[in-house]
């Protein structure tokens, strides 16, 4: 059984910084990448990031591109999220996702399981 558990929002200040973890448990090899989407209140659910377990290839939206950096933790089957810089937009529910699926690294439909999310508030 495939199990996605995020850890690690809170509530930070402009310019601060949080490190997100997504633990998984049950994938087989054929999910070969975790992406991490965010939902803010009254938005759609948008892509922020994504890491190819196999060989390490990420992707960043342009909103985050130079902020944030995923990496992962294979001995621990856990990949992270590290924000810094962080702004009062970046606040949103984030969730960490897996797709065993070739396509648009950033459409949600494409990912097959879902952590339960964690929350991320940045004040200004």
């Amino acid at each position: 059984q495939v199990q996605l558990v995020e850890s690690g929002g809170g509530l930070v200040q402009r310019g601060g910084s949080l490190r997100l973890s997504c633990a998984a448990s049950g994938l087989t090899s054929d999910y070969y990448a975790i992406g991490w989407f965010r939902q803010a209140p009254g938005k759609e659910r948008e892509g922020v990031s994504q890491i190819n377990l196999a060989d390490g290839t990420t992707h960043y939206s342009d909103s985050v591109k130079g902020r944030f950096t995923v990496s992962t933790d294979n001995a621990r089957n856990t990949v992270n999220l590290q924000m810094n810089s962080l702004k009062p937009e970046d606040t949103a529910v984030y969730y960490c996702a897996a797709t065993n699926r070739l396509a648009t690294w950033s459409i949600d439909i494409f990912y097959n399981y879902w952590g339960q999310g964690t929350q991320v508030t940045v004040s200004s």
